[in-house]
């Protein structure tokens, strides 16, 4: 074989490998949005698209439940739908004209910002998207994977940079142009490394939610793009057989999406 014969196969091996990686990822993109369907259909679950409603207000947060002043949210709204506060769905057990209150297990109060909650605070609402609703930002399941720690905010013109910090298991699902629901607010990634993401605050969004009223060292819940959270899945099954190890170097993988995709 010579140089020029075995620079042509590794060109079309390449080729190969790149058509296989598109192909692998449509699928898995496929099956993500499969799953995601049968998931909300089968479970009834509320489904949320991170463009808040409103802002409401924290009345009380203690002994496993939480009240909130809110209007928008509470109308057409019935005892037992679910409501995303800053994020986190939660399901109305009292209400009245002005206010709902909802229980909140120990688990979660741990887990998200809402334990750091006081009255007179203010907190994001959005209600489950109805049947016939629009997908104003992406889909939100109201099921955070974590908080993050906003490090700092920069001005720039009329947009505010937002930095947040994160553990890696977070980072690892963050793409830059990929979206991510911050506090229950649907906002595109603009920048990410190994430590921290930022987001630009375009002035609308800054007023009609509780991003740019926090400051350095606020936390913040954070829910990764839930088809990225699937095709992460997805790739773990398929592409890593069962007795194999994490960490397989690139040929070995590509040797793999070929192999599969024959």
């Amino acid at each position: 074989m010579t140089g020029c014969d075995s620079l042509t196969d590794s060109k079309v091996w390449m080729e190969e490998v790149d058509e296989a990686r598109m192909a692998f990822a449509l699928f898995l993109t496929i099956k993500a949005l499969e799953n995601i369907r049968s998931f909300f259909v089968l479970t009834e679950e509320g489904v949320f698209t991170g463009i808040v409603e409103e802002k409401g207000t924290i009345l009380s947060v203690g002994n496993g439940r939480i009240a909130i002043q809110a209007g928008k949210v509470l109308e057409g709204t019935k005892l037992g739908d679910s409501i995303a506060v800053n994020g986190v769905c939660l399901t109305v057990t009292t209400m009245t004209k002005n206010q709902f209150t909802a229980d909140v297990m120990p688990e979660t109060l741990k887990r998200s910002s809402l334990g750091s909650l006081k009255k007179g605070d203010g907190v994001n609402l959005e209600r489950a998207m109805a049947a016939d609703g629009r997908f104003g930002g992406h889909i939100v399941s109201g099921h955070i994977d974590g908080t993050g720690v906003i490090s700092k905010t920069e001005n720039d013109g009329n947009a505010v940079w937002v930095y947040i910090k994160a553990l890696p298991a977070i980072l690892n699902l963050i793409i830059e142009k990929g979206s991510i629901a911050i506090d229950g607010i649907s906002l595109t990634v603009a920048k990410v490394n190994d430590a921290e993401f930022a987001v630009s605050v375009i002035p609308h969004t800054g007023k009609e939610t509780t991003l740019l009223e926090k400051k350095a060292g606020d936390l913040v819940n954070l829910e990764n793009d839930v088809i990225g959270k699937y095709v992460q899945k997805l790739m773990g099954t398929v592409v890593e057989p069962v007795g194999t190890t994490t960490g397989v170097d690139q040929a070995a993988r590509d040797e793999k999406l070929l192999n599969w995709l024959k």
